[in-house]
C-alpha cells in the first residue's frame, strides 16, 4: 500500500460526452497525443466534441473538472489551432459540488477564471437524474483507466486525553454544508440561465430565419402576383381585341352570306348547264363506242375478200410462220395476218404475257447479255452477265445488272 506523500503523477483523463452519458475515455497523456496530431479518430471526423477534464485526488475522487469543446476536422484529427489550458484552469477553478472527496475545482461555460475562452467551454447538466456529475462520477469509480489508488493512513500518535467536544461544532458544520448546498444551487442557476440563453438565441436564430423566409416567401409573391396582374391585364386586352375582331368577322360573314347566295344562284344555274351538256356528250360518246365495236366485230368476222391474196391462202389450207425471241414460231391464223404485220413486237409480248416495253427491254438483254449499269459519267458498264432466256423471268434493273452493280 502506499502512504500518504507519494504523488499521483498521471491521476488525470479526458472523457468525451455523448449527451448525458460518458462515451470515451482516455489518459491525459494520450489526449496531447491527438492534439500533436500523431492518431486520430476517424468515427469523430468534422464534430465538435463535448469533453471533461478530471483530474484525480490520489484516492481517485474527482479534485477537478474543466468542460471544454474541441473540433476534429474531416480527417478525424484534432483541431491544431486548439490551445487552450485545461490543466491551469483545472488549478484556478472555483469551487463547485462535492463528488466524494469534497468540493472539487470547476471550470464550466458559467464559472470560468478566464473570460475569453468561453466560446471554448460548455455547461455541465444538473438535471437530477440526467446529470453530467453523476456520469462522470460513475465512470471515475468504475476506473476503467486503471489509476492507481493511492491509500492514505494515520501515523499511530499517542493520545494523553479525549478531546473536549467543541462548542458549536454542529453549527459549523452545518454552515458548511449549506455553504455547498448554496454554492451547487448558484452554480445549476448559473448553468440554466446559460442553457435558458442558449435556447433563447437558438429561438431568436430560428425566429429570424423564419422571418428573412417568410419575407421571401411573401416578396416571391408579390412577385407572382404583380406578374399575374401583368398577364391578365394583357389577357383581357387580347380578348377586347378577339371580340372586335368576333364582331367584324361576323358582320363581314353576313355580307358575304348575303353577297354569296345571288353568286351562288348564278353558279348553280351555269353548273346545271354544263352537267346537262356533259351528259349529251357522254351519251354521243357512248353511241360512238357501241358502233366502233360492232364495225371492229364485223371486220374480226368478215371473210377475204374473193380472189384476194388472203382468200387463196385460206381455200388452200396455207399459214404463215412467224419467229420471235423468247416465243418461238408463232402460226398466224389468216384472220390474225393483218394484226401481226400492224405490230409484230406487240403481237409476240402479248403471246408472252408481257407489254412492248417490257418484251423490248427483255429482247435488249437477250441480244446482248452485258451488264447496263450506267457510271457518272454516263457510260455503261459492259460486264458481260448470264442471259435470261425466259422473257416472263426477266427483271429490268436486275437481271441486266452485273453482281457489283446489282440492287
Amino acid at each position: 500500500m502506499v502512504i500518504a506523500g507519494q504523488t499521483a503523477e498521471g491521476h488525470s483523463a479526458v472523457f468525451f460526452m455523448d449527451g448525458a452519458q460518458v462515451a470515451r475515455q482516455m489518459r491525459l497523456s494520450e489526449f496531447d497525443a491527438f492534439l500533436d496530431g500523431y492518431v486520430g479518430l476517424s468515427d469523430l471526423a468534422e464534430t465538435d466534441v463535448r469533453a471533461v477534464l478530471v483530474k484525480l485526488n490520489p484516492d481517485l475522487t474527482i479534485a477537478a473538472l474543466v468542460f471544454f469543446k474541441i473540433w476534429f476536422d474531416e480527417e478525424g484529427q484534432a483541431d491544431r489551432t486548439w490551445n487552450v489550458p485545461i490543466e491551469t484552469l483545472a488549478e484556478q477553478g472555483s469551487k463547485g459540488p462535492d463528488l466524494g472527496g469534497g468540493a472539487i475545482r470547476l471550470v464550466c461555460l458559467s464559472q470560468t477564471p478566464d473570460a475569453t475562452i468561453k466560446d471554448f467551454l460548455w455547461d455541465p447538466d444538473m438535471t437530477p437524474g440526467n446529470s453530467h456529475f453523476h456520469s462522470i462520477r460513475k465512470s471515475v469509480q468504475t476506473n476503467s483507466l486503471r489509476f492507481q489508488k493511492i491509500e492514505t493512513r494515520e501515523r499511530d500518535i499517542p493520545v494523553l486525553d479525549e478531546p473536549a467536544e467543541v462548542e458549536g461544532d454542529d453549527d459549523s458544520q452545518e454552515r458548511a454544508r449549506m455553504a455547498q448546498l448554496l454554492r451547487e444551487h448558484r452554480l445549476r442557476i448559473k448553468t440554466l440561465q446559460t442553457v435558458h440563453r442558449d435556447v433563447l438565441n437558438d429561438l431568436q436564430r430560428e425566429h429570424r430565419l423564419e422571418m428573412q423566409a417568410l419575407r421571401s416567401e411573401f416578396s416571391e409573391l408579390e412577385q407572382q402576383h404583380e406578374r399575374m396582374r401583368h398577364t391578365n391585364e394583357q389577357l383581357k386586352r387580347r380578348l377586347s381585341e378577339r371580340n372586335e375582331q368576333y364582331l367584324s368577322m361576323q358582320q363581314s360573314m353576313a355580307k358575304a352570306e348575303s353577297e354569296s347566295d345571288d353568286k351562288a344562284g348564278a353558279e348553280l344555274v351555269l353548273l346545271r348547264e354544263q352537267l346537262q351538256r356533259k351528259q349529251r356528250e357522254l351519251q354521243l360518246r357512248d353511241e360512238t363506242i357501241d358502233a366502233l365495236e360492232h364495225e371492229n366485230d364485223e371486220l374480226k368476222n368478215r371473210k377475204p375478200l374473193e380472189g384476194s391474196l388472203l382468200d387463196k391462202l385460206d381455200d388452200h389450207s396455207v399459214f404463215l410462220v412467224a419467229y420471235h425471241h423468247g416465243v418461238g414460231h408463232i402460226t398466224l391464223p389468216t384472220a390474225d395476218i393483218g394484226v401481226y404485220f400492224k405490230n409484230p413486237l406487240v403481237y409476240a409480248a402479248e403471246r408472252c404475257g408481257l407489254n412492248e416495253q417490257a418484251y423490248e427491254e427483255w429482247l435488249g438483254h437477250y441480244e446482248n447479255p452485258l451488264c447496263a449499269h450506267k457510271t457518272e459519267a454516263g457510260q455503261s458498264c459492259g460486264e458481260p452477265i448470264v442471259r435470261v432466256t425466259q422473257p416472263a423471268e426477266f427483271k429490268a434493273g436486275v437481271d441486266d445488272r452485273c453482281d457489283a452493280h446489282k440492287p
